[in-house]
């Protein structure tokens, strides 16, 4: 397939079927957040029955329902806790089946979306929390940011948008770059939770080990060859 040019690159998704390669690089001027889910080639054709469904590769495409089911899943990814493994294993079949629907070219249940914030609004807000991941932000001062008077709005729009709590994208976001500081041999444990907004070592086990499953000192570990 010819290279991408989109710029904006909110809201894609890329198929990439087995057998072809696939390689990505870019420099976005916002922060950028992706997940890639895999799933096996043999397992997906003996139980779902696509094995003679031809596929296409798909480059930065759109599509809703898809979206919101890979949106279900990634939450479930993020936070295992929140969910059982039956259910975790019916959403991953439910996202098979609208793959190969989406493939044959049958219409998508597109879901009715109400509220949520603009483009602008979204940029303004993830950068200001990106820039302030080790401080405590009122949900008033990102309210006031993008021109909203009501905090609870702003709290709803942003769950609509993002798919989550703003306090729990910043608590996300503090665990993503403890996990570069934690590859970083000459920083401590302790230093790592200072320098993403935790008041003791304690504070920050906890909760590393609560959005990922590993302590710091262990995830550190694991990096080691």
């Amino acid at each position: 397939m010819p290279r991408s040019t989109l710029r904006n690159l909110e809201r894609k998704l890329t198929f990439v079927p087995a057998g072809h390669e696939y390689n990505e690089w870019h420099e976005p001027r916002t922060l950028h957040q992706l997940m890639h889910f895999y799933f096996h080639p043999a397992t997906i054709h003996s139980e779902h029955g696509i094995a003679d469904m031809p596929v296409v590769p798909r480059l930065l495409f759109e599509d809703a329902t898809l979206w919101n089911t890979a949106l279900k899943l990634r939450m479930l990814v993020e936070n295992p806790a929140s969910g059982d493994q039956p259910y975790f294993e019916a959403i991953g079949t439910l996202l098979v089946h609208e793959l190969a629907r989406f493939n044959r070219g049958a219409p998508s249940v597109q879901p009715r979306v109400q509220g949520g914030l603009a483009p602008w609004q979204q940029r303004i807000a993830v950068i200001y929390i990106e820039d302030h991941l080790n401080e405590p932000i009122p949900l008033t001062t990102l309210a006031q940011l993008v021109h909203l008077s009501s905090p609870q709005h702003f709290h709803r729009s942003f769950k609509q948008s993002l798919g989550m709590p703003p306090h729990q994208y910043q608590t996300n976001r503090r665990m993503e770059r403890a996990k570069l500081l934690l590859a970083r041999p000459s920083i401590s444990v302790t230093d790592v939770g200072l320098m993403v907004g935790f008041g003791s070592s304690n504070a920050f086990a906890t909760a590393f080990r609560k959005a990922t499953g590993f302590t710091p000192s262990h995830y550190r570990r694991s990096l080691v060859p």
